[in-house]
């Protein structure tokens, strides 16, 4: 008899210990090689621990247990091997759905109902007949409403009228909403990546000049190339085009201009950093994750899309590593895609600043003297004020609305083609 034993794996470095999330697989299941046996969080990503071979395992750590790295979570007996997958016959399988389609349908009546037999007919108290069924539907009335008077407590067309007519509240008369009245309370345990995202938050409150500024965007330009190019984007690239690439080639063109926006501090020293690796905010089943998008400033349009798309699956997945996650010079969060008409982004340290898109709302805007309806984004840019000065973050805010405006301005670093032509 082999045993294997399987250690928990190190997240990256200065993390010491993590947490079992879940089991996937429990003592005394018989696993195959690379199945995952379970999820472990950490204070910066969720991992998995896979089987290293295959076997019958033993589990040594319980759900919500803080274990050390390279510990010893679970034991493998090769000595099991799993069961080879039994192939079901197509004769087989049909003689069983047609002998399915022969059975008579059963009838079922809830649990609450007691049967009663009248005749030869057997009926569930509260068991409606068909013309008081019939107003019932009308009116939208559940039996659970109605006391009935009929034989063996059946409903009567009678029980129905004579409700109504007593001022019975109907189900659309009635506030109705998911709150059931249960005056209970659930505690769960914060995960080790939830309390490490509410160190930083707070930390970042506490140690930092934060200031937001706000401006306003006509994204009319950006809707006309959308509606243009969509369908040929797609079958060239295999991929929508979104809002979020452009405002990341935007966003890595006013970097450049305004280079104290991608700066960082370190101790006594501003790092000014000569590439942009951009923080893409994207919503996970555990939490909100940054993963970083690296040289977005030598990505085309289509490279940002398929970038961020593998991200955001990644982040669905839990497959996001510690590297997926660091080192990025500057972030974007999109909170429009869950309707959010105005926010303060907190800055993602030890970044300097962080750009907040929100939600596309048609609005009347005066245009050279007339009243027209564009497609308007607010976008906020919150900055540390210990670094960036107030005309570096405005100018910063222009600048990426200026590009978003007039998109060929991100062709020609921050310019209209007739100014780069007449040399301006």
């Amino acid at each position: 008899m082999a045993i294997v034993e399987l250690k928990v794996p190190s997240p990256g470095e200065s993390i010491t210990e993590v947490v079992i999330a879940r089991w996937v697989k429990n003592t005394g299941d018989v696993v195959e090689k690379d199945d995952v046996l379970a999820e472990i969080d950490s204070d910066k990503a969720t991992l998995t621990l896979n089987a290293e071979e295959s076997g019958k395992i033993e589990v040594l750590a319980a759900e919500g247990d803080t274990v050390k790295v390279g510990q010893v979570v679970v034991k493998i007996d090769t000595s099991f091997k799993p069961e080879a997958k039994k192939e079901v016959s197509t004769s087989s399988t049909s003689t069983k759905t047609e002998a399915k389609k022969e059975e008579p349908k059963k009838e079922t009546v809830t649990s609450s109902a007691v049967e009663k037999t009248a005749g030869d007919k057997t009926y569930a108290t509260g068991t409606p007949s068909v013309s008081a069924a019939k107003i019932m539907a009308e009116n939208n009335i559940k039996s659970g409403q109605l006391n009935g008077t009929g034989k063996d407590g059946r409903i009567t067309k009678q029980d129905v009228l004579a409700a109504l007519s007593n001022g019975l509240p109907t189900v659309g008369d009635v506030l109705s909403n998911s709150w059931k009245g249960d005056r209970t309370q659930e505690r769960t345990k914060m995960t080790s990546l939830r309390k490490t995202v509410a160190k930083r938050l707070v930390s970042v409150k506490n140690e930092t000049a934060m200031l937001t500024t706000f401006n306003e965007i006509d994204m009319s330009a950006i809707y006309a190339i959308r509606a243009k190019y969509k369908d040929k984007f797609k079958e060239v690239y295999g991929s929508n085009v979104g809002f979020m690439s452009f405002f990341t080639k935007a966003v890595t063109e006013a970097l450049y201009h305004f280079p104290a926006v991608n700066a960082m501090i370190d101790g006594e020293e501003i790092v000014y950093n000569k590439y942009c690796d951009i923080g893409i905010a994207v919503s996970a089943p555990k939490g909100l994750m940054v993963p970083v998008l690296r040289s977005a400033e030598l990505m085309s349009i289509a490279d940002i899309e398929k970038g961020i798309k593998d991200l955001a699956v990644k982040a669905r997945d839990g497959k996001l590593t510690i590297e997926d996650m660091t080192g990025g010079t500057f972030t974007i969060t999109n909170g429009g895609v869950f309707g959010s008409m105005m926010s303060t982004p907190i800055i993602n340290p030890p970044q300097s600043a962080i750009l907040g898109m929100h939600n596309v709302v048609e609005r009347p805007m005066a245009v050279n003297g007339q009243v027209v309806i564009r497609p308007m984004m607010y976008v906020a840019l919150s900055y540390d004020h210990r670094i960036i000065d107030g005309r570096e973050s405005v100018g910063f805010l222009v600048k990426v609305k200026e590009m978003l405006e007039n998109p060929s301005r991100i062709l020609f670093g921050g310019k209209l083609p007739e100014e780069v032509l007449l040399g301006l």
